[in-house]
């Protein structure tokens, strides 16, 4: 894959400047950057979604599996079981059916370029389907990213942690040429983590990814490609995310010391200047030095190196106006099953005491975010009660970010009767939309920024309960820390649903509540456990050995 010379902006935005890359057939490539730096944009770029201002990707005639970050089951297969859908990676008697309409039109015109090529085509594809071992590979995936009871469930009635292992499942098993994979291992457990990491790393085709998980980027990648924000430009490094960090650190540090000597030398040049401009007219000798050394200060100023700024990090204040009860929240005696599905919950309950960070763990599907709905009141339960003191306040981070309206403009989502304009564009500051930036819609918006809009319009509800449904899912690694810190300082009360062990380690978790595996045995109770890092890591399979 070659790109020469990109160029493309948004409205007067740069987004990338005469950015030039090469890569090779099979490398397995971490696409790294600031939000808001064009990785995702990127991704649309090689699809053909958006289209540059200038410059050219060259592609080689590779098939291309795309795992976005927001995934959307297209209405035609909203119905498709998790095995019809998976299974339609690999559209063998699609192919072959093409295949034939291509031979009866070669019998017509025997001589015809156009239709050989698509024959080639066409019978690469089929290759590429590998149908001797399909099946075989088919079950691999499917046991592996842990997905066996669902393989007869509709998309429809999936979670949205199930709809993304299910669509990852499939562009995995596409065995396209090309894999472009924006964030995905949201929603994975470790186990299934662990399978897709090494079956990456093997694949046999070129890989690039956009993750702000270091570990998964450092197991996988043997390159990393950077998207500057600042330069608006790109570079590629040889080595994964952790020898990339290291190379991009220690070119800062070189950088800063050339400049740093650069602009010593022009300091002494400036000083002397000063000096013959100050000297007696009769000094004719010593004026003509100072005219020699400005003009080649001038040419000193030229050749300066820009010093890349540090760019803006995101800014929080997260303080509730007032304080709730001594219980802020209390779950009785909580049942609740979806239509045609067994309970999640039966006679579930358990209270927060104010100031507690109280965090909810299970297997996808285990109902996680399902209870977080029944909390706010987007759902209702089928028995028990969700009940809450009188003075406390709630703000909702949703996960597949509904809280937002993608229609309206960024302003427009935030904005508040207890804030002015001018206090709503000093908030939105904070969080990196400035200038004009507030009214671009938010349907342009990249998740990342999308993610920031929902985190502010939370944030500036300033409520004593907060509750978040993986709050790290379109943050980068720097920006997740900022959060955690800024959340352990938070004197409300926090429950909290997320995959990202760091941050949660960050946040300062008190307890867990662990929801029961489907396979669990009747009567299927929750439990609640002290936190430990350790029971973080195991609670994918948490269900089978505590219950």
């Amino acid at each position: 894959m070659n790109a020469d010379n990109l160029n493309l902006h948004f409205g007067a935005t740069p987004l990338y400047q005469d950015a030039s890359f090469h890569l090779e057939a099979r490398d397995k490539v971490g696409i790294v950057g600031v939000n808001g730096a064009g990785k995702s944009t990127l991704f649309k770029v090689i699809l053909g979604i958006e289209k540059l201002d200038e410059g050219t990707i060259t592609i080689p005639a590779l098939r291309i599996g795309f795992l976005p970050q927001e995934i959307k089951i297209t209405p035609e297969h909203e119905n498709d079981t998790v095995w019809e859908y998976i299974s339609s990676a690999r559209p063998v008697d699609e192919l072959q059916e093409k295949l034939n309409a291509e031979y009866e039109k070669l019998a017509k015109y025997p001589e015809s370029k156009a239709i050989l090529d698509r024959i080639n085509q066409i019978q690469d594809d089929i290759d590429a389907c590998d149908i001797g071992n399909m099946d075989v590979e088919l079950i691999k995936i499917i046991e592996k990213m842990n997905l066996q009871e669902l393989v007869d469930k509709r998309l429809v009635d999936l979670s949205g942690g199930q709809k993304s292992k299910v669509a990852f499942a499939r562009v995995l098993f596409g065995n396209a040429g090309l894999l472009l994979l924006d964030e995905p291992t949201n929603h994975l457990d470790v186990e299934a983590k662990r399978f897709v990491s090494n079956y990456l790393r093997n694949y046999r085709g070129m890989v690039l990814v956009i993750s702000h998980d270091a570990e998964f980027l450092d197991i996988v990648t043997n390159k990393t490609l950077f998207i500057n924000k600042v330069t608006h430009k790109t570079k590629v490094y040889k080595g994964n995310y952790s020898t990339f960090r290291k190379q991009r650190a220690n070119e800062l540090a070189e950088q800063e010391k050339r400049i740093g000597e650069q602009e010593k030398e022009i300091k002494r040049m400036e000083e002397f200047v000063m000096r013959t401009k100050a000297a007696k007219r009769s000094n004719t000798a010593f004026i003509r030095q100072g005219q020699v050394r400005e003009r080649q200060l001038e040419k000193k100023y030229e050749r300066l190196e820009v010093r890349e700024r540090e760019y803006q990090k995101v800014q929080l204040n997260i303080s509730p106006n007032k304080q709730s009860g001594r219980t802020p929240l209390e779950v009785q005696n909580l049942s609740f099953a979806y239509p045609g599905g067994q309970k999640l919950y039966d006679k579930l309950s358990f209270s927060l005491t104010r100031g507690e960070k109280f965090l909810v763990v299970g297997e996808n599907g285990a109902g996680k975010s399902t209870l977080l709905k029944l909390i706010v009141g987007q759902l209702t339960p089928d028995e028990g009660f969700v009940i809450f003191s009188q003075n406390t306040t709630i703000a909702y981070y949703a996960q597949e970010l509904e809280i937002l309206n993608e229609k309206e403009s960024i302003i427009e989502n935030v904005k508040s009767y207890d804030y002015t304009e001018t206090e709503t564009r000093s908030m939105l500051s904070n969080f990196l939309f400035k200038d004009e930036e507030v009214y671009r819609q938010v349907a342009v918006l990249s998740p990342g920024e999308k993610a920031r809009v929902a985190l502010c319009k939370i944030l500036m509800q300033r409520a004593n309960l907060i509750i978040l449904d993986e709050p790290t899912n379109h943050f980068d690694p720097e920006t997740q820390k900022i959060i955690g810190s800024n959340f352990q300082d938070y004197d409300g009360t926090l429950i909290m649903v997320s995959h990202n062990p760091s941050f949660v380690n960050e946040i300062g978790i008190s307890r867990m509540l662990i929801l029961p595996s489907k396979d669990a045995p009747e009567p299927r109770m929750a439990i609640i456990k002290n936190y430990s890092s350790e029971l973080l890591d195991y609670y994918y399979y948490l269900n089978s050995e505590l219950i």
